[in-house]
């Protein structure tokens, strides 16, 4: 079963593919492909699955199952069980999937290139259907759940183009996700309460004859629980009142509305009240949500669709209405109704992809669907007509179609529950019955019959292929009503999971005698056939639901409430200063935490150390001295100055903890976000404040202290309520031993926790590349130019030598003498730089260190696996090495100095660390599993190598990019736009003083 939907969805990721190749012929492979499924399934499990004790467990006469590991750690199978009842539903997803391909090849025209993503959809739909109703395991029920749900919203919204299908999908994905959410939180709940998350074995403890489980899964908690469970199920299934989202789904292709709506999505709602019906039936709010709804729905949906003039929307508010008897049925919980629900989620899945497929055929060949415009479209299309026929009165419940027989089991079996509550459920399905044969006539008449007034709709000639899928489903619809054993068949092992396992006292048939359910269906059928005249008579009746009441319209207004409480809560808390979302998140992480500490009563630990030697004082001291100079300055550059001062102190005092690796990173940290601060300050104004900070200074000074303090008490209770040792003691044996290096550091981040390393240097690519796009509105690197294109110490000149004074003229001279040397040195800048802006000291400093830099970078990511260092530092080093580069000769030398994007780098780097967790998978390994070679060089020596240097690499390269990602957003690309503004108010102010000096002029 695992492999069959492994190739089911590998097959969707393939589907455009072929379908760019073969064309429309593509559907024809897919339909096959679905029928060979089927076949292979009921072939391997069918046989098993009918014989199996359905109340069973395991053992050998449990149905077929399937268990593969997952996630051990949480006890998450993928847990796999071809019961009847999930073989009942495959046989509707993967028959009724391979016919709606076949109908779908037609449908689609040659030249539709969207039939690509289309079928490659729908068959990933399929295969997530199927895995729905064969899951065994709670989570991978509820993974299945919301896969249908994605899918459902990317085919709704298929014709992307227009506004109702994208607001169709929209729409049906909020309602889902809504019960999908509720859901999750009930099945989560049933899995702990009955201490399993596998359903069968669930179901088997709440079943009748076993206490133990029994007593397990009572009282308030399955209740809620199982409550939960059925919002989930009424959501998907679209009863009231959330039955709006279905109607509107209708504007997607009509495929999806004959598989989706029919066969498929809303019926995991059913299925799943079905699956749970059998324990849980008598649960607090069973009867209230399922019966209570199903009924609602079934009369409401009915009404509904005598209204309509779209056919499309007459059967979509048909489809409400039967959801409605699907649940109600499926949810009364004895023999008898599971056997009737069985019969009627085959039926409803044959009369209603059956009619959907004609309302398409009907759209393709005339181009409207409204039933006023149509007229004489029987005569010109008697083969549709007798498709549509059958559909139609199976749907209606007319002898001697299997829509009859499925519904005469259903009234016999509300009969047999006795009591006011059956009988009132009866009649009130008979009403329901009368409302569709009123509007299954309304279908057929006013699709298929003459008008008067209306011109006949003129049609071509109709496609066998095209007709074949319909035809074929009404025609087994036909078959099945005066031979109904193979349901019943199906359904007999399904019924005696109901009550105390004993199956229903009545069979499927197409004739039960002079019964109660007999005159209820001939009531209905009157009762029809009255609605319908009136209904012919005047298309208008029966009137308009009052708008407030509809559900829609409260759905609307609810999004529209929302919408407007996000505007008003964003425009108060976003103003757009980030001192004030700062200032927020920190009360925020102070109160909370302040607040457990003393809720819970967590004490201090009183055996305080101050110091350990008279330097940490002194770096103390330095510390508390920058941090209240930072909030006394005026300056933006002074206080991040002071900010470095508080980086460079903690550095020291790690030092001498014992910690040259943090030290070390949190030097070369401070160094390079100095230099990033500085280059972000030029776009800034140079003081901080801009209204009198005294207030705001104080308070943010005292805010700033208190979560520093409580920081510190939240550590120092945790480590007071430590109960057990900590992870970190088994860190050292783990790094010499598992990943033979003697610096624990490095091999806890490339190796004991390569995957949060992983992480982390992904989300350092991603923040980059947010960074940049940004600064780079345009586009996403500088523009590279040659060096022979760049004008001779023109960059940041922006006045002329006649405006400066002989002293500065002087200078000048003396600058560009530098500038025009004979022979150019590999550093540029006497080329691109402006003489007034070119530092010959800091030119000669960066001459001497650049080369001593990089290689010390490198013995950093070599030696770091045994000695302070690892990729990380050494990225750091490069980054600050190409500051240096920078800050000497401006974007031009960076340009020079790494001639490619900072995106490569930092994606070679994403590409070395994950090739080094995949290798060891080729080798049957896990993944970041690393390996350890011992080798013996000549003159050398003795050597070690690991590969977990290879994913030091990647960290090397990520971290390397990140600071050139951020030198040319925060350096190059706003120096260009500082000289283009620069330029621009020089060339404002020469144009000004020319048009001061002609106004002079025509003055004299």
């Amino acid at each position: 079963m695992l492999t069959l939907l492994a190739a089911l969805f590998a097959a969707s990721l393939v589907v455009p593919w072929v379908m760019r190749r073969l064309g429309r012929a593509t559907f024809h492979l897919l339909a096959l492909l679905l029928a060979v499924a089927l076949t292979v399934l009921l072939v391997r499990t069918l046989p098993q699955a009918l014989d199996a004790d359905q109340a069973a467990v395991a053992g050998p006469r449990a149905p077929p199952v399937e268990v593969t590991e997952w996630i051990p750690s949480l006890g998450v199978d993928i847990a796999l069980r071809a019961d009847v009842l999930s073989l009942v539903m495959t046989m509707l997803i993967l028959g009724v999937g391979a016919l709606v391909m076949l109908y779908c090849a037609r449908y689609f025209s040659a030249a539709d290139r969207s039939a690509g993503p289309f079928a490659a959809e729908l068959l990933a739909f399929a295969a997530a259907m199927l895995g729905l109703v064969l899951s065994d395991d709670l989570i991978m029920l509820f993974v299945f759940w919301e896969l249908t749900t994605v899918l459902s919203f990317l085919l709704i919204g298929h014709a992307s183009h227009r506004i109702v299908a994208r607001r169709s999908a929209i729409q049906a994905l909020v309602v889902t996700t809504f019960g999908g959410l509720a859901m999750l939180v009930g099945l989560v709940l049933l899995g702990e309460l009955a201490g399993t998350y596998r359903l069968s074995e669930i179901l088997a403890a709440a079943g009748a004859g076993q206490a133990a489980g029994a007593a397990q899964l009572s009282g308030a908690g399955v209740d809620v629980a199982v409550l939960l469970l059925l919002v989930g199920a009424v959501t998907k299934s679209a009863l009231v009142p959330f039955h709006f989202w279905l109607p509107a789904a209708m504007a997607a292709p009509t495929p999806v509305s004959a598989y989706l709506h029919a066969a498929a999505m809303v019926k995991a709602g059913v299925f799943l009240v079905a699956r749970l019906a059998p324990g849980f039936h008598d649960t607090a709010f069973w009867d209230a949500t399922v019966i209570g709804l199903g009924l609602a729905t079934l009369i409401i949906g009915a009404w509904r669709s005598l209204r309509q003039t779209d056919l499309k929307l007459v059967l979509a508010y048909g489809t409400v209405s039967q959801l409605g008897l699907l649940v109600l049925v499926n949810g009364l919980g004895t023999a008898e109704a599971a056997l009737a629900g069985v019969a009627m989620l085959l039926a409803h899945g044959l009369f209603k992809a059956a009619l959907f497929m004609v309302v398409g055929i009907i759209d393709h060949e005339t181009g409207t669907r409204d039933l006023r415009q149509l007229s004489g479209l029987g005569r010109g299309q008697p083969a549709l007509l007798v498709t549509a026929v059958l559909a139609a009165a199976s749907m209606a419940g007319i002898p001697p179609l299997f829509g009859f027989v499925a519904k005469e089991s259903a009234l016999e079996s509300m009969v047999a529950v006795g009591g006011g509550l059956g009988w009132t459920v009866a009649v009130g399905v008979a009403l329901g019955s009368g409302l569709t044969v009123a509007y299954s006539a309304r279908f057929l008449w006013g699709a298929f019959a003459a008008k008067p007034g209306v011109e006949t709709t003129p049609t071509g000639r109709l496609g066998v292929v095209f007709l074949a899928a319909p035809a074929a489903l009404a025609l087994l619809g036909l078959l099945l009503g005066p031979v109904p054993q193979p349901v019943g068949l199906l359904g007999g092992p399904i019924s005696a999971l109901s009550g105390a396992g004993e199956e229903a006292t009545t069979e499927l048939a197409l004739w039960h005698g002079l019964a109660p359910g007999l005159g209820l269906s001939a009531a209905a059928w009157l009762l029809g056939a009255v609605l319908f005249l009136l209904s012919r008579r005047d298309l208008d009746w029966p009137g308009r639901v009052p708008q407030r009441l509809e559900a829609e319209r409260l759905y609307r207004g609810l999004i529209r409430g929302l919408d407007a409480l996000a505007v008003r809560l964003t425009s108060q808390t976003q103003r757009g200063s980030l001192g004030f979302y700062l200032y927020i998140i920190l009360t925020v992480a102070t109160l909370v935490p302040l607040s457990v500490l003393l809720l819970a009563g967590h004490r201090v630990p009183a055996d305080w150390i101050l110091a350990e030697t008279p330097l940490q004082v002194v770096l103390a001291v330095v510390v508390l001295a920058g941090a209240v100079g930072a909030v006394r300055a005026h300056k933006r550059f002074m206080a991040v100055l002071l900010v470095s001062l508080c980086g460079f102190g903690s550095a020291g005092i790690f030092a001498l903890q014992g910690s040259p690796d943090l030290a070390l990173t949190i030097l070369l940290v401070e160094s390079a976000v100095l230099v990033v601060f500085v280059l972000a300050l030029r776009m800034l104004p140079a003081g901080i404040w801009t209204q009198n900070p005294t207030g705001f200074r104080t308070a943010r000074a005292l805010l700033g202290a208190g979560f520093g303090l409580v920081m510190m008490a939240a550590v120092a209770a945790g480590l007071a309520a430590r109960s057990s040792d900590p992870v970190s003691v088994e860190f050292p044996w783990l790094a010499h031993d598992v990943g033979h290096g003697a610096n624990i550091v490095n091999v806890t981040l490339v190796d004991i926790r390569a995957w949060d390393t992983f992480g982390e240097i992904t989300v350092l690519a991603s923040a980059a590349t947010g960074v940049a796009s940004l600064i780079f509105v345009q586009r996403r690197d500088v523009r590279r130019r040659s060096l022979h294109e760049v004008p001779t110490g023109s960059v940041g000149r922006v006045v002329d030598d006649a405006e400066l004074s002989p002293q500065h003229v002087q200078e000048l001279r003396v600058a560009r003498s530098f500038a025009t040397v004979a022979r150019e040195a590999w550093l540029v800048a006497g080329r691109t730089v402006a003489p007034e802006h070119r530092s010959i000291v800091f030119e000669v400093v960066t001459r001497l260190l650049f080369h001593a830099v990089i290689l010390l970078s490198v013995y950093l990511l070599l030696a770091g696996h045994n000695d302070p260092g690892g990729g990380f530092a050494g990225g750091l080093l490069v980054g600050l090495a190409l500051m240096l580069r920078y800050l000497a000769g401006g974007r031009y030398e960076l340009e020079a100095a790494v001639p490619f994007s900072a995106s490569a780098l930092m994606g070679w780097g994403m590409t070395v660390a994950c090739a080094s967790g995949m290798m060891p998978l080729l080798v049957d390994g896990q993944l970041f599993q690393s390996a350890y070679v011992e080798l013996t060089l000549p003159l050398l020596g003795e050597h070690a190598l690991v590969s977990s240097m290879i994913f030091d690499i990647g960290v090397y390269l990520v971290v390397a990019g990140l600071i050139l990602d951020i030198l040319r957003s925060l350096g190059a690309e706003i120096d260009v736009r500082s000289e283009q503004q620069s330029l621009a108010e020089a060339s404002r102010l020469r144009r000004r003083g020319r048009m001061a000096s002609a106004w002079a002029g025509t003055g004299d």
